[in-house]
């Protein structure tokens, strides 16, 4: 799968675009990113999300703002109500809209803080998603105008959600030229669609048609870390969700995740996390 600059189509006389994304049998794992920020409700659906190096479990309700150029996708796993479809509401809007107002109105200075953080990925907690539930909603019956002081009103009552926690663990560089951008996109997607067996690094230079110096100067002007911390990451997250979501055998969950020794699998676990695999299900387990 070709990872891809998404380009939205701006809506006649609005300032966002939105889309009413309902899908039978999946949500797929489309890995892109886009200068706009996304809000995204995802309802009827479990499975797993990917925002930067953050991998993580997503359920019925899962509320997300995603900052620009941030890579992400969402993977689903199953459907809640089985008739029913996989609903995802998604709105953008570009950064430049939120700033000219924010400049000229000290009210909007919350909302100018709560999408500051957004630039690792935001999930609301559950009662604010709950809570702003059905005005987002009607952002996608709304006429242009009222659409625009709706979707200023869910922001302002999102940037109250104090319990809100960041995703990623580092940000994207402002601005990444088109090259190395493309570099970049074709780098993160390789990875997170190959994290789960050995990756050498001679595979990486070779997709980014680079030298193994200038891909590491590449990859940590842009995330902030070294190939084998991000791969750690994304490893320790995606057995995080396993741990917590699913009832596969430890060893199991470190053979996914790319652990070929489940010594390696624990002492990393351990170092990331702060306590044991077994220890960290316990934290989850109601059955």
């Amino acid at each position: 799968m070709r990872p891809y600059l998404e380009k939205l189509i701006q809506e006649p006389e609005s300032s966002l675009s939105r889309l009413n994304r309902r899908l039978d049998d999946s949500i797929p794992f489309q890995w892109h990113h886009h200068p706009e920020f996304e809000l995204t409700l995802t309802l009827n659906s479990r499975g797993q999300r990917f925002i930067g190096d953050h991998v993580g479990e997503y359920d019925d309700g899962d509320l997300v703002l995603v900052g620009p150029n941030l890579p992400h996708t969402w993977s689903s796993r199953e459907k809640i109500a089985p008739s029913e479809p996989h609903v995802a509401l998604v709105t953008w809007f570009h950064p430049d809209w939120t700033q000219r107002l924010a400049q000229t109105s000290v009210e909007l200075r919350a909302i100018e803080a709560m999408l500051a953080r957004a630039d690792r990925g935001l999930q609301f907690s559950c009662g604010a998603a709950i809570a702003i539930r059905p005005l987002y909603e009607s952002l996608f019956v709304a006429a242009p105008t009222e659409r625009f002081f709706t979707l200023l009103a869910i922001l302002h009552q999102l940037s109250g959600d104090t319990s809100s926690q960041p995703l990623a663990t580092t940000s994207p560089p402002r601005e990444t030229a088109g090259e190395n951008r493309e570099r970049i996109d074709r780098l993160l997607n390789h990875i997170h669609m190959n994290y789960g067996r050995p990756i050498a690094l001679a595979e990486l230079a070779d997709i980014a048609a680079l030298s193994l110096s200038g891909l590491h100067r590449l990859f940590l002007k842009h995330t902030g870390k070294t190939i084998s911390d991000y791969l750690i990451h994304i490893r320790i997250g995606d057995a995080c969700a396993r741990l917590s979501g699913t009832r596969q055998p430890i060893a199991v969950v470190a053979d996914a995740a790319g652990y070929g020794s489940l010594a390696n699998f624990n002492r990393q676990f351990r170092a990331l996390k702060g306590m044991t695999p077994r220890d960290y299900r316990a934290l989850f387990q109601h059955w």
